[in-house]
């Protein structure tokens, strides 16, 4: 991709639609002018009047509990350096975005202009009316170990600076694993801490605190070793200064068990390397390069425990791992401070997370069957949902233990089910999915490649990993499209089917169609006429294995697109076909069917359909709670759709007893489970509301996905085609490129399940 492209890609996703990333949605209801009075005048004063009372009730009352500021004055943004404060805003909204969709935590970001530390821990004192907690972002050194001294010792809620802490806590898991898999221990091991910015200090003051001995520590600068002796040094790096006869990183390094680095890319060379003790662990931090590149350090060293800061190598020493947990465990407790005791607790959580048997849904999302404990994985993976509980679990008890909870919490159990609820819309489903498709990219056939949604969503999965395009069409609008756009396609294969009639693949093709169709009436002539059409031959390249799946349908009609795939592939024997999205909904993932291919079910193949979709939604990691719709309740109508629908889950649970499903029911009774069991506590699914939802015909589950998606602010990933032979995906008409995205990346994983099953 072009830096160009890049560019504008990365301007757009912030400018189009609301500008920025993150917004305020109201809680309360608003829509009455009742609602009106009790959310502002009169109504507010009661709270008003219960908080001056007992400032504490603030937690009640507002958001004050759950809310957080993200707060810069944009000295030292990313890799930017001192761009001001108004510049780093985006990268503050970024930090607001990950708090909310990894530990639910609302944000505002504050970007203070001004340089001057007095008038910056002024202003964020002012605010802790406002906040139940302070994140500190992107502040040059030295400024930000005294801005933050200062706060956490004049204000009575968490303050943290996550660029010296979060960095801090996640290498400090990773040491402690790596050094128990290497044989060392960590009270005698030779650290080398290449960086001396706001993030080394405290990364070895971390290391210092788990168990590694100061006088086995060297710290490098820019400058070299940083020695005693030297002139005009300033109090934080003093801490660090050693006397021995040492002076560059070549010295520094021989010999060393640890080499941790926070610099630039590339210091550190082979030879280097060469020289460490035995089993060297090397965490190299660098972004987006790191010290020593991961192929040539492993390549160096056959014995080596490497992590670096890039998700696209083992061991990510990732700060998301921490943050967001660090504040939910202390917004949860009311701690008056993020004390040293909070930050050991989450680094020990971290630690030990790693040692657990993995979930199989971060299994699947890498690709393997056997993640565990060991020199490739010594810190779990970002996307283990097992994070939001264990760590911030951790963290809470270790604040209320060390005194500066103001709320305790009896039950941890409770507590965990709690931690386990609060991701709702995006609670990591299509993260999952896209890490783990990235693990094995497949070949997708884009049966439209000559528009530019096609090719910018080409373009994006090519790029992430996650598949290996194939571009169908008109090849001369595509190669001018790419032209035109500087996408970086240029080596992808691109077939334009009209010019394919006398090939030997072309005949093939034909041959198999016409064999499958000749008694429908097809004859040889029409069967070469089809073929020229994209999706007649991207179909047949899935058929004979010279495409893993195919994306089609942006702009025709449904029918028309999977006709070609029907009659090419056909339905998986013992099989029918039906058609599923999942709903990405503020209260969690629900998934629809069928939506998009049969029109008029009967009772028997509702079951069916049901059978089938619930298989689907188990690929998702995800315990399939299935409700059959329809406009009654447990025979309250004995008109022909309920009758229908009642027959059908009678079927169900006849043949497939260990299904969880029940029906028919009314929507609001399946997603409601307090008025399910008020109303109806014989039913199946009482406990939990459904996740599934099976519609009684083609016309009330399309209108029910179409009016969640633009009503009510859900994001439809599908239609998800089930139950065909081999993996075939049909778009929604225009889909939005995002989309595009998303359902290339279900259509790799399906078709990594399909090849897993062989």
């Amino acid at each position: 991709m072009s830096n160009l492209n890049r560019k504008k890609e990365a301007l757009n996703y912030h400018s189009m639609g609301r500008p920025g990333k993150i917004a305020v949605v109201p809680t309360k209801p608003y829509n009455s002018q009742r609602d009106l009075t009790l959310a502002y005048s009169p109504g507010v004063a009661e709270p008003c009047l219960a908080i001056a009372e007992n400032p504490e009730d603030a937690y009640k009352y507002t958001t004050k509990g759950n809310l957080v500021a993200v707060i810069s004055n944009g000295t030292a943004v990313l890799g930017l350096g001192d761009i001001g404060a108004q510049a780093g805003k985006p990268v503050m909204e970024g930090k607001g975005l990950l708090f909310k969709i990894f530990a639910d935590i609302d944000v505002f970001d504050l970007e203070l202009d001004t340089k001057n530390v007095d008038e910056f821990v002024n202003i964020v004192k002012a605010l802790e009316p406002t906040f139940g907690g302070i994140n500190l972002e992107d502040i040059k050194a030295p400024e930000c170990f005294e801005i933050e001294r200062r706060l956490k010792a004049e204000m009575k809620i968490p303050v943290m600076h996550d660029d010296q802490h979060g960095t801090a806590i996640i290498s400090g898991a990773a040491l402690i694993n790596a050094c128990e898999l290497q044989g060392k221990d960590i009270a005698n091991v030779k650290i080398i801490v290449n960086g001396a910015g706001a993030a080394a200090i405290s990364c070895t003051a971390m290391y210092v605190a788990v168990g590694a001995k100061k006088e086995n520590i060297v710290m490098l600068d820019s400058k070299g070793v940083i020695r005693k002796d030297r002139e005009n040094l300033d109090s934080t790096k003093a801490e660090w200064a050693t006397e021995r006869d040492i002076y560059t990183l070549a010295d520094a390094v021989k010999d060393a068990d640890v080499f941790i680095g926070l610099s630039a890319a590339d210091v550190l060379t082979a030879e280097v390397l060469k020289t460490m003790a035995p089993k060297p662990i090397v965490l190299a931090m660098a972004n987006p390069n790191p010290e020593i590149a991961y192929e040539l350090a492993m390549e160096t060293r056959d014995d080596i425990i490497m992590g670096t800061g890039r998700s696209d190598y083992p061991n990510q020493v990732n700060n998301v791992l921490g943050f967001p947990y660090i504040f939910r465990g202390a917004l949860d407790v009311r701690a008056t401070a993020i004390n040293e005791e909070m930050k050991i607790a989450a680094v020990k959580a971290i630690a030990e997370l790693a040692k657990e048997s993995v979930p199989e849904e971060v299994n699947q999302a890498y690709n393997t069957n056997n993640l565990k404990f060991g020199t490739d994985y010594v810190i779990p993976k970002p996307t283990d949902p097992r994070l939001i509980t264990e760590v911030s679990i951790a963290v809470a008890k270790a604040a209320i233990a060390s005194g500066v909870a103001r709320k305790t919490i009896d039950n941890w159990d409770a507590y965990k089910e709690e931690l386990r609820k609060r991701l709702g819309k995006d609670d990591g489903i299509m993260r999952q999915m896209s890490a783990r498709a990235k693990n094995n990219p497949k070949r997708v056939v884009f049966a439209e490649a000559d528009n530019y949604k096609t090719l910018r969503a080409a373009q994006i999965v090519k790029e992430d990993g996650i598949a290996h395009p194939i571009l169908l069409g008109n090849s001369d609008k595509i190669k001018s499209l790419i032209e035109e756009y500087a996408f970086d396609l240029d080596n992808v294969t691109i077939i334009d089917p009209r010019t394919q009639t006398n090939s030997p693949q072309f005949e093939k093709y034909v041959d198999h169609l016409y064999t499958k169709r000749q008694r429908r009436g097809l004859s040889k002539l029409q069967a070469k006429k089809l073929m020229q059409n994209r999706n007649y031959y991207a179909a047949s390249m899935v058929e004979f294995g010279e495409a893993d799946t195919l994306i089609s349908g942006l702009t025709s009609n449904y029918a028309s697109t999977i006709r070609p795939a029907l009659q090419v592939i056909g339905v998986k024997e013992g099989s029918r076909i039906a058609g599923m999205y999942m709903m990405l909904t503020e209260k969690g993932p629900l998934f629809f069917g069928d939506t998009t291919v049969n029109e008029n079910p009967s009772s028997e193949e509702l079951a069916d359909i049901t059978v089938l979709i619930e298989k689907a939604v188990r690929r998702f990691n995800i315990k399939p709670r299935i409700a059959l719709l329809s406009y009654s309740n447990f025979g309250s109508n004995d008109g022909p759709v309920s009758v229908k629908v009642r027959d059908a889950v009678r079927l169900v649970h006849q043949n497939n007893p260990e299904i969880i499903v029940d029906g028919e029911l009314q929507a609001n009774f399946a997603l409601n489970k307090e008025l399910l069991e008020s109303n109806f506590p014989f039913s199946t699914l009482n406990g939990e509301a459904a996740n599934t939802l099976i519609f009684p015909n083609l016309e009330s589950g399309n209108i029910a996905y179409k009016l969640l998606q633009e009503v009510g602010n859900a994001e439809a990933v599908g239609p998800i085609l089930l139950g065909m032979n081999k993996p075939v995906h049909v778009l929604q008409l225009d889909s939005s490129v995002r989309e595009i995205v998303n359902m290339v990346t279900i259509a790799v994983v399906d078709a990594q399940d399909r090849e897993s099953s062989k």
